[in-house]
């Protein structure tokens, strides 16, 4: 316990009018935009991740005019996709990253974390990812947590892309 009463974890939480804590993210992971918000990757990326199509996501921002995240595709999610839409369930990502059909898809996943925080805070474009992130590539932890700056220095041209795209 601290003087405050409360046992520091690092973890990011807030108290709903019911009395519960309910934790938000993590504060060595809160990123800074350009502007001053302080943005908790965490509520965007959970519910982007849940998706289907979705292997993994990062929200992406620090130091930036807006928030952007970058998004790799579960490879079997992607097969029955294709299939469902009657297109050759052969064909790789790395074929797909501009298609439009996936990117609505991919639109409409990132709509919906957007619609649980404040306009600052929205992702306000993304780029798809030809390959997952793996513990063998370096990107994630045995424990599956997703090592940011390894991904953040493997990307750093998508990243860029993300932003200079936009202006």
């Amino acid at each position: 316990m601290t003087e405050d009463g409360w046992f520091r974890t690092g973890d990011l939480g807030a108290i709903d009018d019911d009395g519960f804590l309910r934790i938000t993210g993590r504060a060595k992971e809160i990123i800074v935009t350009a502007g001053g918000k302080n943005v908790a990757p965490a509520v965007l990326e959970d519910p982007i991740n849940a998706s289907f199509l979705v292997s993994m996501s990062m929200v992406v921002g620090e130091a930036k005019p807006f928030v952007a995240a970058l998004v790799t595709i579960d490879p079997e999610a992607l097969r029955l996709w294709l299939r469902g839409r009657n297109r050759p369930d052969s064909t790789h990502i790395s074929d797909l990253i501009s298609d439009a059909d996936l990117r609505a898809e991919i639109q409409r996943v990132i709509d919906n974390a957007n619609a649980q925080v404040s306009k600052a805070e929205q992702i306000r474009s993304f780029a798809i990812i030809p390959t997952e992130w793996t513990i063998a590539g370096g990107q994630i932890t045995p424990s599956m947590k997703l090592k940011r700056s390894v991904v953040m220095e493997q990307h750093a041209a998508d990243i860029e892309a993300l932003y200079n795209a936009k202006r």
